[in-house]
């Protein structure tokens, strides 16, 4: 592949005010305003240039971190991954690009993708886990970009693991931030090759231990650890969401359990989602795990977001669904970014819920209208503030297009971070000039204690109207490059 002509602007640190417009945001009873925090420097004729999509993001004191794909290809992987971080919960953001990463960026490999972060308050280092795509545009490797300076500055990427003519696909990271775990500051990173693999760093993600697995197969693993240290890793898999474990630092995983099927409306519009999980642990260790269900409406005529939490990653309660929209509204929500507040617990846990929807479901590529939703809970999911809109409606003729349909993530993500403050980080479009996009990462800033001028709604034990047969992933053919 030709490198084309592209700006060398992944080494340049812009600093994007926002502090008024995040203030604004804050304000959980007046309008919120959505400020972008990056945008794609990259001109080269291969990819598509000015999109930005598929953000992972993650908080810890007034810090947030988030990243994203940068300069989408048709068939996988982007230009190189953007960076972008608030030291001063969401009043300025300091955005760029990794470093040698992609031949557009001083780096060996093709393309690049799936971008997840994570912190290690041991050894002070933010991480972003990589997937490099070869020039074959096949998943070839997993990377470590590390930065020591509070995710302001990046270094050369650490190869984690290296593919051996296998397909590499959806890595994610994450570390024990807990300082009472007997595994504190160990680093976890999992991917999937056909087996879902894990990986351990005690070294603040200098050098990654060799891939252990627990002998399942599935797709979207996102692990989390639990205050005692355990480590659970919530995935797709089978037919729905299941998860395993480990209980001794990352030496040894246990079998998987199942935590809920799953039954999933089709999104309209040639949109690419699926029912991937978003999972987060509360400072008592429970874990809660959501994804995208259409369970609880009669036909599946539309997607919930729901969720299951557990307190040991074996035991699972029932699905249950955040109460966005009346059961028969026809609104169709999906791609869930589910927080939770570390620092709270029990009954007093706050949840924050970032979401994709339509406002009609039946609705086709010309005429639905992709919007940003978000709403929380300050009693552990009890109530739920109303839902608001955040930013769009977006016409899918402006955001990038895949070989698995037209693309904002497959995954969004929301994080805590100054206290009560919740980050939705997300990808907006407007209408493109000429060929060229305007796909863009933002964000919005949400105190969820602060009174809301509208009433809370209630959530309720619904039952499940419908479930729909899926085929075990194991005998499904292998997913393409994300």
């Amino acid at each position: 592949m030709g490198r084309g002509k592209s700006r060398r602007r992944g080494s340049i640190v812009l600093v994007v005010l926002v502090g008024a417009l995040a203030l604004a945001a804050s304000v959980y009873g007046g309008s919120v305003i959505a400020t972008p925090i990056s945008s794609d420097p990259y001109m080269n004729p291969e990819s598509q240039h000015r999109t930005q999509l598929e953000p992972d993001s993650f908080g810890y004191g007034n810090t947030v971190v988030a990243t994203f794909q940068t300069g989408r290809f048709f068939n996988g992987g982007s230009s190189n991954i953007g960076w972008a971080t608030t030291t001063n919960a969401g009043r300025t953001w300091t955005t760029g690009m990794l470093p040698g990463t992609t031949i557009y960026e001083g780096g060996p490999w093709a393309r690049i993708s799936d971008p997840a972060v994570a912190y290690d308050p041991l050894h002070d280092v933010w991480m972003i886990s990589t997937l490099a795509i070869d020039a074959n545009v096949s998943g070839a490797a997993v990377l470590t970009s590390r930065s020591t300076d509070g995710g302001l500055t990046w270094g050369q990427p650490v190869t984690t693991s290296t593919s051996s003519g296998s397909f590499y696909d959806k890595n994610w990271i994450t570390c024990d931030t807990w300082p009472q775990s007997p595994h504190y500051g160990n680093c976890y990173q999992e991917w999937d090759d056909s087996t879902l693999y894990m990986s351990t760093s005690t070294d603040g993600g200098l050098t990654w231990g060799p891939k252990k697995t627990p002998g399942t197969t599935g797709i979207g693993g996102q692990p989390v650890v639990q205050p005692n240290g355990t480590v659970v890793v919530p995935y797709e898999g089978g037919a729905g969401i299941r998860a395993f474990r480990s209980t001794d630092g990352g030496n040894t995983w246990l079998s998987s359990v199942p935590v809920a099927t799953v039954s999933s409306h089709g999104v309209a519009g040639n949109l690419r989602t699926s029912p991937l999980p978003s999972a987060e642990v509360a400072g008592d260790g429970k874990v809660y795990v959501a994804w995208q269900d259409c369970s609880f409406r009669s036909g599946c005529s539309s997607n919930d977001i729901v969720y299951s939490t557990s307190l040991d990653g074996v035991a699972w309660t029932a699905k249950a669904r955040v109460p966005i929209d009346p059961t028969t509204s026809g609104v169709d929500h999906f791609i869930p970014g589910f927080a939770v507040d570390r620092s709270t617990s029990g009954n007093s846990t706050r949840l924050a819920l970032g979401y994709y929807y339509y406002p009609v479901a039946a609705c086709n590529s010309g005429t639905c209208q992709l919007t940003v939703g978000f709403t929380s809970s300050t009693d552990a999911g009890a109530t739920w503030t109303a839902a608001r809109k955040v930013a769009g409606p977006i016409s899918l003729s402006w955001i990038a297009s895949t070989n698995q349909g037209v693309m904002v993530g497959d995954y969004m993500s929301t994080s805590f971070a100054g206290g009560p403050l919740a980050f939705p980080i997300f990808a907006v479009a407007k209408a493109k000039t000429g060929t060229t996009f305007d796909e863009r990462a933002y964000s919005a800033r949400f105190d969820v204690t602060a009174p809301s001028v509208q009433q809370k709604v209630r959530a309720r034990r619904d039952p499940v109207l419908y479930r729909r047969h899926t085929r075990p992933i194991e005998v499904e053919p292998p997913l393409p490059v994300p």
